[in-house]
């Protein structure tokens, strides 16, 4: 591995730590109501599948902290509380088992309300994380910095933020530090890097719609992830956050940050191209989700130079007009018809996880 991570603090959220030169984990938000408890366990089971390792809900009134603990109850990752404005929506999340509070202490209000969150962390030992993006910079901190969002204010809020915690004697502390505009992401984590030695929770706020943010998340957060910085990361998608999840190993993965599952490498096409390649890299990548073992595979649209441009994958295929030659590390083990190519590549896969 090329990148060097900073050392952080090491914080436990559930049975999972972050931080410490721990893996990097992946997160992500449920979309649901959070008082609809069985639409959101449901799409927190969907988030598990695909590999999410911690999760959070809003929590925007009082049904839904209540609905917390049952929520807590049928989920297997750590649940994180969001919080805002209101002080006793933490309490009564701290209250119900949930691993982690995110609240943006400035928020929150005065003091006492403040002291009281930490109270209760403490006392049912969970961590709080810092959160600041650019849509709630305190209009004192716009106003010293010309009216605009800068990467000093975002940093400016957050150690205000985390000094209120600190005076209480908390150090259980994550800190996230999110702008729209991706170099203010990447220049605020670099400057808050440098002040501070708590995990950093890593990502771009309101990146768009998946076709815009899954290219703003990967330049934003992988510049940030290439400079050794970051504990957990979530890509924010306008859409399915299962697609957060997916993105954001394939960030990891990209960086070789993580060895997760199957990463599908194929050619770009041609006019030596006689396969669907699109089509059939399509359909091995989502045929292939459930495994979790690391392998690389290799759609390729050319017979003849495929298992040489594909060298380093672990298994793949190279089509040629109607037929596809199957190979294992670069030695083609099998020769099929074009219409056995897709099953014939899946069983090696299979076979290749399985051992």
């Amino acid at each position: 591995m090329l990148i060097t991570r900073d050392k952080t603090k090491k914080i436990k959220v559930g049975n999972l730590e972050i931080g410490g030169g721990n893996p990097i984990a992946v997160q992500s938000m449920t979309k649901t109501n959070t008082a609809d408890i069985d639409a959101t366990v449901a799409q927190i089971k969907a988030l598990e599948d695909a590999g999410c390792q911690i999760v959070r809900c809003a929590v925007p009134d009082r049904e839904s902290a209540l609905a917390l603990k049952e929520i807590k109850r049928q989920i297997n990752i750590p649940l994180v509380a969001d919080i805002h404005f209101n002080h006793e929506y933490a309490l009564i999340a701290a209250e119900a088992g949930v691993d982690k509070l995110r609240i943006n202490p400035g928020n929150i209000g005065d003091e006492d309300k403040i002291k009281a969150i930490v109270a209760a962390a403490k006392a049912h030992k969970i961590p709080i994380r810092v959160g600041v993006n650019s849509g709630s910079l305190e209009r004192k901190i716009r106003q010293k910095y010309d009216g605009h969002v800068t990467a000093e204010g975002l940093v400016k809020s957050a150690m205000i933020n985390i000094s209120l915690l600190e005076k209480f004697d908390f150090h259980d502390i994550v800190v996230s530090i999110k702008a729209t505009s991706v170099p203010t992401t990447i220049k605020a984590y670099e400057l808050i890097a440098k002040k501070i030695d708590y995990p950093l929770h890593v990502g771009l706020t309101e990146a768009g719609i998946p076709r815009v943010g899954i290219v703003r998340s990967g330049v934003g957060i992988g510049a940030v992830l290439a400079h050794g910085i970051g504990d957990t990361i979530r890509v924010s998608l306008t859409g399915d956050p299962v697609e957060e999840v997916r993105i954001g190993y394939e960030i990891l993965k990209s960086l070789e940050l993580t060895f997760h599952g199957i990463t599908v490498i194929s050619c770009p096409t041609c006019g030596r191209t006689d396969i669907d390649v699109s089509k059939i890299a399509s359909e091995i990548e989502e045929k292939t989700r459930y495994i979790k073992q690391p392998l690389t595979v290799a759609i390729m649209g050319c017979e003849v130079n495929g298992p040489g441009e594909a060298a380093d994958a672990d298994v793949g295929l190279a089509g040629g007009r109607g037929v596809g030659l199957i190979f294992r590390e670069g030695e083609v083990v099998r020769k099929v018809p074009e219409a056995e190519m897709v099953a014939a590549l899946l069983d090696e896969i299979e076979s290749m996880a399985i051992k």
